[in-house]
């Protein structure tokens, strides 16, 4: 994929990029439920819920994302985690003892990879808050244009993920 690119910045999951030659790493994925109510369903735009007896993780109320629009009604998303499977989005990297290992070899051949640098939640296989997301990508710009002027080659990571 690489070849056909001066430099590539790869955010998709770091084994599909092997095209899972290794095996694949654990994620979690989401399904959504949507909802609609009359009115103000939860008063703000996420409410997590960490009860065991709750099957959902998790309700977004839209609306509550533009405070400064007026809605009578409610568009909501109840989200449900689950173990994903191979067709599935991955939303959340399972990084337990089995997958780190797996993790290990994988970041192996990324390091071997040339003209591809490895970011954000998937490309690292890390959890990462969105700030700290945004944050890591404005770092990796600046870290590959300073790589660009000293004329040397961009790293697979700029944040180490193991």
């Amino acid at each position: 994929m690489a070849a056909a690119y001066d430099h590539v910045f790869y955010s998709g999951p770091l084994d599909g990029y092997f095209d899972f030659e290794l095996g694949r790493l654990g994620y979690r994925t989401l399904d959504f439920e949507r909802f609609t109510h009359d009115g103000d369903y939860q008063g703000c735009a996420v409410m997590n819920y960490g009860e065991e007896s709750v099957p959902y993780t998790r309700i977004t109320e839209h609306k509550h994302f533009s405070p400064w629009e007026r809605h009578e009604g409610s568009v909501c998303y109840r989200e449900f985690s689950r173990a994903a499977e191979p067709d599935d989005i991955p939303y959340y990297p399972v990084r337990q003892v089995k997958e780190k290992a797996l993790l290990s070899e994988y970041v192996t051949l990324a390091e071997q990879a040339e003209g591809v640098t490895f970011v954000g939640r998937l490309g690292t296989y890390r959890y990462l808050d969105m700030d700290v997301t945004i944050r890591e990508a404005l770092d990796t710009a600046r870290g590959f244009l300073d790589a660009a002027e000293a004329g040397t080659p961009a790293p697979a990571f700029f944040v180490a993920p193991l």
